[in-house]
């Protein structure tokens, strides 16, 4: 028996949405059906891609090796499609929220992209925090929104994009700027300069120096990271920043974090259950493919 094509998007699914049941709900399918393709998939493969677990899937050693590969034969079929197919015929508006966090790094580059290959769809972005995007995707004003984990809103359907790294923003000057790390714990006492209320990159750094045990020392607080980036290369405090928004034209200094939860998630969001014209349909699964093979999304 050799392994099919659905199997893989299966697999996908199931690792994208966290659980077979969502996998089942986005595939169109029964959920006993997609398990037991997932199944089959496995045993073609000798071994687990995921370990069932009660409070939810994890990928395995050998599926986290597995999965970039059956992505990138999904995305080349993608791209063959797409190839014999008219893209300039693509009509249709779409409507795209984005946190202010994602959205001056995310948002351009492939803003560009999609006006090119689609030429007479309409793109229109939002930037918005994430209570805003929320109620913006439930009435309906807007078809997606580029948000960050945790999202609990079991309305909403969510996809991963890219998970990326978390860097401290150190003074130049500063006693930890010549390390090449550090972790979470070595923070204890510093002075913080961070995003005002409301941004959800706040409420992630507050809970993961929380896990830490480090009460941060709030000196300044911004709604935009390049106020936080010009505040702590003045040396008024530290800050926890996200990979996309690390800049040379601030005179800081950038250490990653070595504790393996100081990630961020970014998914796109839509609601749960609703329609997509042609357009609204295509930039999800272009947006998709395109954030598996470029890093700028």
């Amino acid at each position: 028996m050799a392994m099919e094509l659905h199997q893989l998007r299966y697999a996908c699914a199931v690792h994208d949405t966290g659980s077979f049941s969502r996998a089942a709900e986005r595939c169109q399918v029964a959920q006993p059906s997609l398990s037991q393709q997932v199944l089959k998939l496995e045993e073609e493969l000798g071994t687990k891609l995921f370990d069932r677990l009660s409070r939810g899937i994890r990928l395995t050693e050998a599926g986290r090796a597995f999965l970039p590969h059956a992505r990138s034969v999904l995305d080349h079929l993608e791209l063959a499609r797409a190839s014999v197919s008219n893209t300039a015929d693509v009509r249709g508006n779409v409507t795209l929220g984005a946190i202010p966090t994602i959205a001056p790094y995310l948002i351009p580059p492939f803003t560009v992209a999609f006006a090119k290959q689609y030429p007479v769809s309409r793109l229109r972005i939002v930037e918005e925090t994430t209570p805003g995007l929320i109620e913006s995707l439930r009435n309906l004003s807007i078809d997606f929104a580029l948000l960050s984990l945790p999202i609990r809103q079991k309305d909403l359907e969510l996809t991963r994009i890219r998970t990326e790294r978390l860097f401290v923003a150190l003074p130049e000057a500063h006693p930890l700027a010549s390390r090449r790390s550090l972790a979470l714990t070595e923070l204890r006492g510093e002075s913080f300069v961070m995003l005002r209320d409301g941004h959800c990159f706040r409420d992630l750094s507050l809970n993961l120096c929380g896990s830490a045990r480090v009460t941060p020392n709030i000196s300044f607080e911004s709604s935009q990271f390049s106020s936080v980036l010009g505040m702590v290369a003045a040396g008024i405090g530290i800050s926890l920043i996200p990979e996309m928004a690390l800049t040379r034209a601030a005179a800081c200094r950038f250490l990653p974090l070595r504790d393996s939860t100081a990630v961020r998630t970014i998914i796109l969001a839509s609601l749960r259950g609703r329609s997509f014209n042609q357009a609204q349909q295509t930039f999800a699964t272009w947006l998709q493919a395109r954030s598996r093979r470029r890093k700028e999304v």
